[in-house]
Formats: structure tokens, sequence, C-alpha cells
């Protein structure tokens, strides 16, 4: 029997990263009976091992469960949300498949940045707001000044705020009941033409990609023929159901429910997180609103250490991208570093997980270049360039101008740290925006910074400088002019193409005269002379010499004349000449990871 819409409720978590939202959906599980003791393991939705070892939500979950509240039975949809800024287009889509929000705030640690940049995308969501303060058991909670700053951020009366602990499961009970009956039923016309949201999906190697959406208007019945706007693809619905701890296949669902579809689908290009879904028959007059291309951030040349490994990777890449529809990459070839591929990522959190799991999950040993972001070039004719590694970069005497991405980035910290994060800040070329003190001891830091500046150690020096306080959120604001060369670095007057980047005109001197230095320590020495040098465009700017490893060719004469003595000197001399021309210079591995951690 489908469920009486009145008595659904489609709800979400919102926190930030570690504030316990993982935790409180297992207490809302156990307590709902959903899943059994016997099937129960912490972090229950969390199902890949990394997730569970590093303690965060790559990829979001969606589950069923049912309530009995005042005689009458409920049906709770939990949207569950990734945490971490790096994923926030995903977040924005669950988002506008609820109606309600759980907003989790840590009692020990207080309102920090995503925190904020969550509940902003949730308000513009028009979602019901449930503030919970959450690991009210630990003896370091502080829950009159936490309170305070939950209620100068929302604006409601202190005593609406739920204490909770997810780690004992007290105040479950008060969630249960404030998510009835604040959060409004879902509205819309089970008669309508079916327009369904999808907010997220995930492969099965014997099913194909299962999409997993939200009902807005209409019903879908098992078999439907239906049509997802965005990419213009038509399917069969070969099975429909709802999401509890396993797929529960059902024959209809309509207007307010949160399901699955199995339509035999294996590219993941063919199902976009935010597309809609309708039938072909009898289709919906406008897509839900907020579909966006995910777009990378980030761009990296991602190599096999061994070349045999080439076509290997390239099948892990594409399994991978089955499971990460927003993980991008094309075959280049290097020089230095033989054939690999450059991929394209949403931010460092991502790389750093695709590469973790490229050696998990499919035992491959990889380098990763430099990290760079993606450049828009002017050119003198007015074309536009998207320039994603450095060799792509076209010649000085063609550039009008280059454009960089900025972001607006926002850092929560404890006033006492504020000197050292503006100082970082504006060494990063940022430009301070805003400065508003949201509790008398915790301030909000708003930044205009180059995403390029941040992609190496930012958030590393941020957490050693604020003692680990500072929390740190961004979102990608605009494209800027800049004065951004082409740093190459030659051996003999050779360019070596996986150690060439793009950087801004202050940094170029010291960046090429430490990489110099650095590789001067690293490459061995040969029989001739090796020159190191940074150039920009045809200008050397730093240099570096190793000296040859020189044989005694004097050692046999002893006495006699010295004419003997420069004979032989002069017949080494000409043999080191020869030899360098066609000697060639091998670059170890080390000396790639070694300009990797330049500082």
């Amino acid at each position: 029997m489908p469920p009486i819409m009145k008595n659904i409720r489609n709800f979400c978590i919102i926190a930030h990263i570690d504030h316990g939202k993982s935790t409180l959906a297992d207490r809302l599980l156990q307590h709902t009976h959903t899943v059994s003791d016997r099937d129960f393991q912490d972090q229950v939705l969390d199902d890949m091992d990394l997730e569970r070892e590093r303690g965060i939500t790559i990829k979001s979950h969606a589950v069923q469960m049912n309530y009995q509240y005042k005689g009458e039975e409920y049906i709770l949809n939990l949207i569950d949300t990734p945490g971490h800024v790096d994923f926030s287009y995903e977040v924005s889509r669950s988002l506008a498949a609820c109606e309600g929000a759980l907003l989790l705030v840590d009692a020990t640690q207080g309102v920090q940045a995503q925190t904020i940049s969550n509940l902003y995308l949730a308000i513009d969501n028009d979602l019901e707001i449930i503030p919970i303060l959450n690991k009210m058991d630990m003896p370091a909670a502080m829950p009159d000044e936490v309170k305070e700053q939950i209620v100068d951020l929302i604006g409601c009366p202190e005593s609406d705020i739920i204490e909770a602990s997810g780690k004992t499961g007290a105040g479950v009970e008060e969630i249960l009941a404030a998510i009835i009956e604040k959060i409004p039923a879902p509205k819309g016309d089970p008669a309508a033409p079916l327009q369904a949201l999808i907010f997220d999906s995930v492969f099965n190697p014997y099913r194909g990609i299962i999409a997993y959406f939200r009902i807005f208007n209409g019903t879908i019945r098992q078999n439907d023929f239906v049509k997802f706007l965005a990419t213009g693809k038509e399917y069969n619905a070969d099975e429909i159901g709802v999401l509890r701890m396993q797929q529960e296949p059902h024959q209809q669902l309509s207007a307010g429910d949160v399901g699955y579809i199995i339509s035999g689908i294996k590219t993941s290009k063919e199902v976009r997180v935010g597309d809609t879904i309708t039938h072909v028959e009898n289709p919906c007059d406008k897509a839900v609103e907020g579909f966006e291309e995910v777009k990378s951030m980030l761009f990296a040349g991602i190599y096999p250490t061994e070349a045999d490994d080439y076509e290997e990777l390239r099948s892990s890449l594409e399994k991978l991208q089955l499971n990460d529809a927003s993980l991008t990459f094309i075959p280049e070839s290097s020089a230095a570093l033989g054939f690999g591929f450059r991929c394209g990522f949403l931010g460092l959190l991502h790389m750093e997980i695709v590469q973790e799991r490229l050696d998990r999950e499919f035992n491959m040993d990889v380098i990763a270049t430099v990290p760079n972001v993606s450049y828009r070039v002017i050119t003198t004719k007015g074309e536009t360039i998207e320039v994603h590694n450095p060799s792509g970069m076209p010649s000085p005497n063609v550039i009008e101008h280059v454009e960089e991405p900025y972001i607006r980035a926002q850092i929560i910290s404890k006033a006492d740290y504020i000197g050292p994060i503006i100082k970082l800040c504006l060494d990063k070329r940022g430009t301070l925006l805003n400065q508003v003190y949201i509790a008398a001891n915790r301030v909000e830091l708003t930044f205009d910074l180059p995403l390029g500046e941040i992609v190496f150690d930012f958030y590393d020096k941020l957490k050693s400088i604020s003692k680990g306080y500072a929390s740190f959120d961004y979102h990608i604001s605009s494209y800027k002019p800049a004065k951004l060369v082409k740093l190459d670095i030659l051996l003999n007057g050779d360019s070596v193409d996986a150690l060439s980047s793009l950087t801004h005109f202050d940094n170029a001197y010291p960046f090429g005269r430490k990489i110099c230095e650095k590789l001067k320590d690293l490459i061995p020495r040969q029989q001739f002379d090796i020159a190191i040098q940074a150039a920009i465009g045809t200008k050397i700017i730093a240099r570096e010499t190793i000296k040859a490893v020189r044989k005694d060719v004097t050692a046999k004469c002893y006495g006699g004349d010295i004419t003997r003595k420069r004979k032989l000197l002069e017949k080494q001399k000409q043999g080191k000449k020869r030899m360098r021309q066609i000697g060639n210079v091998e670059v170890p591995q080390s000396a790639f990871l070694a300009v990797l951690k330049l500082d």
C-alpha cells in the first residue's frame, strides 16, 4: 500500500566535518529498528573502508525509516550528505530533495565554516531547520556558549535547540518528534506529469548504474518508459523501489517518495546528479532547477610508475569513474614520465581520495605531477582558450592576458590567531573582504584568494598556525586577470616538460631558484657538466651547474716535459665536449617528488 503523502518526511543532516553526522544517523536507524542489532556496525551508512578510517563521508547515501508516532505510521527518508567542501554541488542537490534539515553543531567545537555555508544552502532551498547540539556527553562541551552562537546564526529561540549525543543516543526521541512535527510533508500532485530529481548514483557491476531520485510530481511504475532531461536519453524502468538498508523493489512510487531506478545504464556520463526524470509519453513542462555540469577545479597528471601498466591504469580509472562521475581524464604523454593521463578533480581532497582508491582497490602505483588549476587565456585575436597544463600554454606573443580562478573563502577561528591568519592569506595574494565577530572569541574572516595559491599547502599551514582551530570553506567566485608566466626547467638546454609550471610573476624568480638548487642535489653527476636552468620564455632567471666526474688522466705522467700532460688534458677536453653533445641526463623519480614538496 503506498504511503499517504502527509505521513512522509524527507530530511537531511548538515554539519561541519567531524561533528558527528554519521554517528547520529546510526542512532536514528537503530531507534527506528531500520537496522537490526546483528547487522549494525559504526557508521553504518559509510560503506567505503576509506570513509571509516578517515571519519568522513565521501559519497552521499539515502535510507528510509518507519516510525510510529501518536498512533500513526510515518515514513522518514534520511538523505545523508558528504561533509567536505569539494563535494558542495552534491550537497546542494541532496538539500533540493528535502523539506527539512537537521543542523548539527558540535558542543565542544561550536559553529564552524562549513556549518555556515551548508546552512545558507539549506535556507536558499527554503528548508525547515531543526538545530541540534551534539556531543553533550563530552566533558569539554560548552552548551551555553554554543547555544548563543546558534541563536545568533539562525535566530531561533534557545528552547528550540535539542540537546543530544550521537554516542549515547540521548535526545534521539526528541529529534524524531521534531522531524515529524516541524518538517512539512512533501507537496506535489501524484496525477501530474512525472518530475523527479536525481540526487545521487552508484555503480553495481551486475545491474549497471543505479540512480537515486526524489519525486516532486507524478507517479512512476515499473517498466515505464522514462527520459532523463539533461542527457536526452530514454530508458525502461526495469526496477524501481525504496532504499532501506537493502534495496526494496516496489511496483510504483509517487510524489514525495524517495527511491531508486535501475535501467541497465552502463556509462556514468549518462546519469548526472541534478538531472530530472520524466515520462517519454507525457513529459513535465520544465526540469527541476539548479542542474549544473560538475566542473573540475584542479588538474594533475597521473602516470604509472611502470610504463607497461598504462593500459591497466586506463581500465582502473574507467572503473573508478563509474563510481565517481566527477572524475575526468584524458591521455597525455610526457618526455620524462612516459604515457599517462591528465585528470580533473573537484579539489585536493578529491585528488587524494582518487590516488588512495587507485592504490587500494586496483593496486596501482602511480605518480602525480604538480596539481594546477585551469586558466583562461585571452589571445590577441580575442579568442578564449582554457589551459589545464603548462605545456598547453600558447607562446607569449599571442597572449593578450591570462585570467585565473578566484575563490571566496570563509575562515572561522579563535580571535587569538587572527594576525597570523591574515598574514598567511595576504602572502597568498588574498584580499580581506570582511571580518565579523560571531561570538566574543570567534571571528569569521572572508577573503578573495586565487585558487592556484591554496592548492599546495594552504590548508596545512592554516591548521598549524591556528593550532587546529580554524575551519575553512570556499566556493569559486570569478575569474580575474593575473600576471602569470610559464616557468620552464632546462637540463643542458632541453626543456623537461614534467617539471614546468604556471606561476605568478612575483613568485617565479624565488621558485625557479629553489627548483634549480633542489635538482642540483638530486641529479647524479655524469662524465660531463650539466647545466640546470630555470627560464621564462627565452630569459634565463636561475642557473646551477653539476660538475663533471673527472678522471685523473695525468696520473701516469711523472717527471718529463709539461707538454706531455697538456696533450693528455687537451685530449680529455675534446672527449668531454663530444660526450656532452651526445650524452643525455636521466632525471630520477625522487626529483619529481621533491619539486612537489617545495615550500
